[in-house]
């Protein structure tokens, strides 16, 4: 199968107010998200044909799981199919909406009669809703999710499984957040879901597109981008549904300014080509961050002159650097530097047979100097994201997602370990 329309459409698997989900011939791990012309509200009470959604809703969703893939959150995504399809790992769906707000508005309001529109959640707050759209999609709480005991894909809910997406859903929605606020928009609120893949892996599903998030340019209500303009038209007419169409499509264009190319840089300074591997290998770690690296070999003992007009060459380009010291016996690479540098410095200095007593010169820094040292390679190209990631949040998202992923790897290592004790 090529990646350019030759998937065969099979039987169609499921379909939504908005969406069909069909199978794809030959291969049950994957299926066709297929988006129609219709927006709804209100339980699709209200319903009305818009012309060019599908375009824009597909287009959307695919820039969303595109900035998430990014991120390194794992989700349902695979690629676009055409203009109003893409292709997607196939899923049983947990028929859990995950909500997470900034702000109050909306159905919370309903809900929480003595909290004033505008009140601000930190941290986050989080729902649940069952999807039913008898009941009116009610509200669950966690504990709820967990005694239902659903079952999806073979595999049974657990109170670790219903955290973990809890979890999830914060990350997503804070990664989406930094990046809107990148261009001045507040990301109010959104809902996800969630579904067991072909591998019994509980993965981020369904679709992200303007149906799912409250957005609001300036963080100024009467500025609203989203469906809640729609939602809230005392009238259907076709003049309001072609603003509610461009609406969505100014999402659909800024969302291709939400992955610009980096503008920072590390700078590894090794104060010997012997180090060449360690300064490789933090470089490597960088990489992960999405960080442009250079490597440089100079000597603050022998050629202290020559350091010096090398940092003051980067100074002087005006992109925002993150120097990395790498010297072992004797360092005075990072002091020198950090001394004569505005710019963060960090020691990390290559592993050796006498690093107990090498480490010595890179921790006693004299009075003025600056100069923390790391002794991981990880660790130094962290610290360095940690920095960037202030302004940058593309690098701030992988270092979220990585926090997220952790986590979920630790909770299955738990459980993996328990399960073993338990049979011996």
């Amino acid at each position: 199968m090529s990646e350019t329309g030759s998937i065969k459409r099979g039987a169609q698997l499921a379909e939504g107010k908005t969406k069909i989900i069909y199978a794809v011939e030959g291969d049950d791990s994957i299926c066709i998200v297929y988006s129609k012309d219709r927006i709804t509200a209100h339980n699709a009470v209200r319903s009305n044909e818009l012309e060019g959604k599908a375009a824009i809703s597909t287009r959307t969703a695919a820039s969303v799981f595109g900035l998430l893939t990014d991120a390194g959150v794992r989700n349902h995504f695979v690629r676009l199919e055409s203009e109003r399809e893409f292709i997607a790992e196939r899923c049983a769906m947990i028929p859990i909406e995950f909500v997470t707000r900034r702000v109050a508005t909306g159905s919370f309001l309903k809900r929480n009669h003595n909290v004033k529109e505008g009140f601000r959640f930190s941290p986050v707050k989080s729902e649940y809703f069952y999807k039913d759209d008898a009941a009116g999609d009610p509200e669950w709480s966690f504990e709820d999710v967990v005694s239902a005991e659903m079952v999806m894909g073979g595999k049974k809910i657990t109170a670790d499984d219903v955290e973990m997406m809890s979890q999830t859903s914060v990350c997503v929605f804070e990664i989406l957040e930094k990046a809107w606020a990148s261009i001045d928009c507040a990301l109010i609120d959104m809902k996800i879901e969630f579904g067991v893949n072909s591998q019994g892996e509980i993965i981020l599903s369904d679709i992200i597109d303007s149906d799912s998030w409250r957005l609001w340019p300036s963080g100024d209500r009467r500025l609203m981008k989203d469906k809640q303009v729609y939602r809230d038209l005392p009238e259907v007419t076709k003049e309001a549904l072609q603003e509610v169409k461009r609406n969505f499509e100014w999402i659909a264009d800024k969302l291709n300014l939400l992955l610009p190319p980096p503008t920072c840089r590390v700078v590894i300074l090794m104060g010997s080509a012997s180090d060449k591997e360690w300064a490789y290998k933090i470089a490597g770690h960088c990489k992960k961050y999405g960080i442009p690296t250079e490597c440089r070999v100079t000597s603050a003992h022998k050629g202290t002159s020559d350091t010096l007009e090398m940092v003051a060459k980067y100074e002087g380009d005006g992109i925002k650097t993150v120097f990395i010291a790498v010297a072992g016996r004797s360092n005075g690479l990072g002091p020198v530097v950090s001394a004569n540098t505005p710019y963060p410095v960090y020691n990390c200095p290559p592993p050796s047979q006498e690093s107990c007593n090498d480490i010595w010169s890179s921790l006693n820094m004299p009075t003025g100097v600056s100069c923390a040292t790391i002794r991981n390679a990880d660790g130094a190209a962290m610290a360095a994201a940690k920095d960037f990631g202030m302004t940058d949040h593309r690098i701030w998202s992988k270092l979220r997602a990585n926090q997220l992923n952790t986590r979920i790897k630790l909770k299955k290592a738990d459980k993996e370990v328990c399960s073993q004790y338990s049979e011996n």
